[in-house]
């Protein structure tokens, strides 16, 4: 399931308010793939164990912000930065 296109109208990063789009399938599996050795981190330094399904990147695309269960976590702590050493 993606997220609403109204949705996606309201939903902007929440640190510098910038629109946010659905992360394509190749960035997902890029993500995905740095998960399973463990190099990926959220903005909160915990480690993304757990696959990802689905997501919004940030307009600049410099941050990914997960949907879990259908809902976008819109949180500055779970964005996950794209350009994260050694990871994505």
């Amino acid at each position: 399931m993606t997220v609403s296109k109204i949705l996606l109208r309201i939903l902007v990063c929440p640190e510098r308010r910038m629109a946010v789009r659905q992360a394509e399938e190749t960035l997902l599996e890029k993500i995905n793939a740095a998960i399973a050795p463990g190099r990926v981190f959220n903005r909160a330094g915990e480690e993304i164990t757990q696959k990802i399904e689905e997501g919004l990147v940030r307009e600049d695309g410099k941050v990914f912000y997960p949907v879990r269960n259908n809902i976008p976590v819109m949180l500055i702590e779970e964005g996950i930065e794209l350009a994260q050493k050694g990871g994505c």
